[in-house]
């Protein structure tokens, strides 16, 4: 195995994450500016910044359909040509309506890369290895997210049309991207199961598992709907494939309802509810992002020795403890000195060892070769919107219950979470795609017969 070749190709397409987190980031050091250069009403500036989400939705719903029938690797490289080309086009927007053009555009980037970055990983990773290779998607979400900040910073505002650099200087790691991806090889299971590209993807294979080249290909061959032809939309939704839809339709639901983008997008507004000062209460953010970003890391070590579930467990049960103090503590309007932003705190470790580590992973790997890039598409999108849903109507339903009953339904949500882990999801550590097929029993007889069953539960 050339461990080094594979680390870069995993990287490259995690850059997809890197791009995802810059670009949702950076907006909001240049909002006021924007507002004030075209005197912009509040609600023309709240759509101007919404438009990158509108996009992201409609990127994750359709972002599936290029890399089925394009391949992985062209869907990548479009994906950056799009970060680059929205990058410069909101710089040098002459007009409020061509700068919104310019993030919707941004936000079908971010939506497909969602979908396809770390779909492409898990398909060329080893499977001792894939956990952790796929979890760098999200570690470089978090990543983006604070360099977008630090950039910021450095750009200041006390340049003239500063806003313009903060949006323009993202064509910079955009262009890096699009450069690297025309290094990286296809998937080799799409070029099987899509393109029955047979002696190509042997070739990829050799380089990412050399002492298993023949029983890798049998196995892809035999996972596949129809062979060399990519599947349909109608065979996903054909009723085969209604455990692994719904899984990945859970974990997506649960990821936004904990409350994590409320929380991520309103820090400074939670904080200041407790009485905190509104600069103290701004600060108070950066530590989120650097314990976001530490706690990630430490999901990245894990995720491969103890497991997704593991990791849910963690997480889970860290959610219930901050929510439902937080939940209390603004019940009771008790808030203790730092009470509330250490609990702030403990909910975003929490998040970021647990769900923020797993989703893309195992949502990457619960569906088969053949209708995977569907699958991931359903995950993301139900992800995107449940974050559009609860991000847009937390001020809304604060301003008319308070903190107490928001925080509460938070926290109910975070033990039926508990209960799906439990219950519910299957462990996917150190199986391959194509055994993990026959453990969720959607796999074909021919499959069934090349990976027994009983190995994989001795794993």
């Amino acid at each position: 195995m050339k461990t080094n070749k594979i680390v870069l190709w995993a990287l490259t397409s995690a850059l997809g994450g890197f791009l995802f987190g810059f670009d949702t980031a950076v907006i909001s050091g240049g909002e006021q500016q924007i507002q004030q250069y075209w005197n912009l009403s509040n609600v023309l500036l709240g759509q101007t910044v919404a438009m990158a989400l509108y996009g992201t939705i409609i990127g994750a719903i359709f972002g599936g359909y290029p890399a089925q029938f394009y391949g992985r690797k062209i869907t990548l490289l479009w994906i950056a040509l799009l970060f680059l080309i929205s990058a410069a086009g909101s710089a040098m927007a002459p007009s409020v309506y061509w700068l919104m053009f310019f993030r919707f555009i941004g936000g079908l980037s971010i939506g497909a890369s969602s979908v396809v970055a770390p779909m492409y990983i898990s398909e060329i990773a080893p499977a001792n290895k894939r956990g952790r290779l796929t979890a760098l998607f999200q570690f470089n979400i978090v990543l983006g997210v604070l360099l977008a900040y630090f950039s910021n910073y450095l750009i200041g505002t006390g340049v003239e049309d500063s806003w313009r650099w903060m949006l323009g200087v993202e064509i910079v790691p955009a262009s890096v991207f699009l450069i690297m991806v025309f290094f990286i090889p296809e998937s080799p299971r799409w070029l099987i199961v899509a393109k029955n590209r047979v002696d190509e993807a042997r070739e990829i294979i050799r380089i990412i598992d050399p002492n298993n080249v023949n029983e890798t290909v049998k196995a892809i061959e035999a996972s596949d709907l129809d062979k060399g032809k990519a599947a349909r939309i109608s065979d996903f939704f054909s009723g085969r494939f209604k455990f692994p839809i719904l899984l990945a339709f859970l974990i997506a639901f649960f990821n936004q309802v904990s409350g994590i983008n409320a929380v991520v997008y309103f820090a400074p507004r939670i904080f200041a509810l407790t009485g905190m000062a509104d600069d103290t209460a701004l600060l108070s953010t950066v530590g989120v992002g650097v314990v976001n970003l530490l706690f990630t890391m430490v999901g990245l070590m894990l995720i491969d020795r103890f497991g997704r579930k593991f990791l849910m467990y963690i997480g889970s049960i860290g959610y219930i403890l901050s929510l439902s103090i937080i939940s209390y503590a603004f019940f009771t309007e008790t808030f203790v000195g730092m009470v509330v932003p250490l609990l702030v705190f403990l909910f975003i470790a929490s998040h970021a060892i647990g769900q923020g580590a797993v989703i893309w992973v195992f949502i990457s790997e619960i569906f088969p070769n053949a209708v995977r890039s569907y699958g991931n598409s359903l995950g993301s999108s139900t992800h995107w919107i449940f974050a559009a849903i609860i991000a847009g109507n937390f001020v809304h339903f604060e301003s008319l219950f308070g903190g107490g009953p928001i925080f509460a339904f938070f926290t109910i949500m975070m033990v039926l979470q508990l209960l799906f882990v439990w219950k519910i999801m299957p462990e996917s550590k150190g199986i391959t795609l194509e055994e993990m097929e026959v453990k969720l029993g959607i796999s074909r007889e021919e499959l069934k017969e090349i990976i027994p069953e009983d190995e994989i539960e001795n794993r």
